[in-house]
């Protein structure tokens, strides 16, 4: 769990390219900006942090990253190397596996899963140790902590038992706590090769007019799939995340407003429980890796049909923001999408933001899939409803991911519902017209008969649980 590195730590030149690592500043100058961390600790002989899938969806790779929050706060995050390109660390501060004993002593997170006898091969357990690190400094453990992290033969029994045995512990001031305190060491935020780093949305968006054929980039979730393969292309790439007016999250009485880098992971902290289905899907949307770095804006930015916030915004009735040369505007959710993978944004338009309203509205967020979380939908649903004093439905939202080239609703059984009360006769009617509201493809993860049950079905899920 600890050991040796052959890394050398560079004296730094002037407004040279760098990030701090295990507590010193490393020069990156040279270094591709779309390799992967987890590539470049390989390279350097910081063989503790391990590759698995290269996909983000194992945590074998598990580092922390010191992240700082709206208050100016700073906090370890469990984040996947294999996903992180190297252009995104300038001035960032990671911690590895390699750092955490001192010498002979364990830390409290290792020592705890040794004694619960938390590791058999120990391929994974790096990766554990470095989610359990963030999770115990950030104090948010639980037995979600390691939702990210896979075991193939321990089990994770003996894995939650060390959880909750530092769930009972506090940090203390220990070196690692000390290091969050206070201002960093000023590391200029210079860009790495064509990795820019812009901290204003004027500037990305003139770097973008400058660069033709160069692409945003924010949490790399999804690119950094393509990255670590070497599939992804462009001449240049333009970071959104160290923009604060993208990250901002708002909200009053009567609407909330998402900043388009926002994390997931920020977007749970900050609105938990203001907007239910939002909460529920964003539960099940990834491991806690993922959404420590994926954005609502790069979830709108794919356009995949099974993107998990989608249906959310079309249920919700929220608008969409962009911003370009030609200045800024908004529009619904439902007018983004044009057909597979195709948005009306332009190519030279960031979004800006998501706008919820705030309605008394029951909504409610379900997402089927073949491994209960940190997997892509097989059908994710959203819905909302209004009844009157006489339960009949005044207003209805029924959206659905999965079943179409693009996040659709199902406007037909909306206009159905709408006047009706939701008693058997209608209920049966309305799960028969789900049954045949889209045409979805037959594939890997499950067939079109499937897919067209879960629309009704889960409907009918809802109906019993929030409006019976």
């Amino acid at each position: 769990m600890h050991g040796g590195s052959a890394l050398r730590y560079i004296p730094l030149m002037h407004n040279e390219v760098a990030f701090r690592l295990n507590g010193a500043k490393v020069a990156l100058t040279d270094s591709p900006p779309t390799e992967s961390l987890l590539r470049w600790l390989k390279r350097h002989a910081l063989t503790g942090t391990k590759e698995g899938c290269a996909d983000g969806d194992c945590g074998a790779c598990t580092v922390a990253i010191v992240e700082a929050d709206a208050a100016g706060q700073r906090h370890y995050r469990a984040v996947n190397s294999c996903l992180l390109p190297l252009g995104a660390l300038s001035g960032r501060e990671v911690v590895t596996v390699e750092h955490l004993a001192d010498g002979a002593d364990l830390h409290p997170v290792q020592r705890a899963l040794v004694e619960a006898s938390g590791s058999q091969c120990g391929y994974c357990t790096p990766g554990f140790v470095m989610s359990l690190f963030a999770g115990f400094y950030a104090g948010e453990l639980d037995d979600a902590t390691t939702e990210g992290n896979l075991c193939r033969c321990t089990g994770y029994a003996p894995i939650r038992r060390a959880t909750r045995a530092l769930c009972g512990m506090q940090p203390g001031r220990d070196r690692f706590a000390a290091a969050l305190q206070g201002a960093p060491e000023p590391c200029p935020a210079t860009a790495l090769g064509k990795y820019f780093l812009p901290t204003e949305i004027a500037t990305a968006i003139a770097l973008k007019r400058a660069h033709p054929g160069s692409r945003w980039i924010a949490g790399a979730t999804d690119l950094g799939v393509e990255l670590s393969r070497g599939r992804a292309d462009a001449t240049a790439w333009i970071a959104l995340d160290r923009i604060d007016a993208l990250r901002r999250i708002s909200a009053d009485e009567d609407e909330t407003v998402i900043g388009a880098a926002a994390s997931l992971a920020s977007i749970e902290r900050t609105l938990g429980g203001r907007i239910p289905a939002l909460d529920q899907m964003l539960r099940w949307f990834a491991a806690r890796q993922v959404r420590n770095r994926a954005t609502f804006g790069g979830n709108l930015g794919t356009a995949s049909p099974i993107g998990d916030l989608l249906p959310v915004l079309l249920a919700l009735d929220a608008r969409i923001e962009l911003e370009g040369p030609g200045g800024r505007r908004m529009l619904a959710a439902e007018d983004y999408f044009t057909g597979y993978r195709e948005t009306v944004r332009e190519e030279d338009e960031l979004i800006v933001a998501v706008r919820i309203p705030v309605r008394g509205w029951r909504t409610a967020a379900y997402k089927v899939a073949k491994r209960q979380s940190d997997d892509i939908s097989i059908v994710a649903a959203v819905f909302a409803l209004g009844l009157d004093d006489a339960g009949r439905v005044v207003h209805v939202r029924l959206a659905y991911g999965g079943v179409a080239a693009m996040p659709l609703r199902a406007r037909a059984v909306e206009d159905f519902l709408l006047g009706r009360r939701l008693d058997e006769t209608t209920l049966t009617q309305a799960a028969g017209l789900l049954g045949e509201a889209f045409t979805p493809l037959s594939d890997h993860r499950a067939g079109a008969d499937y897919r067209r049950a879960l629309c009704a079905n889960l409907f009918l899920q809802f109906v019993a649980e929030h409006a019976s």
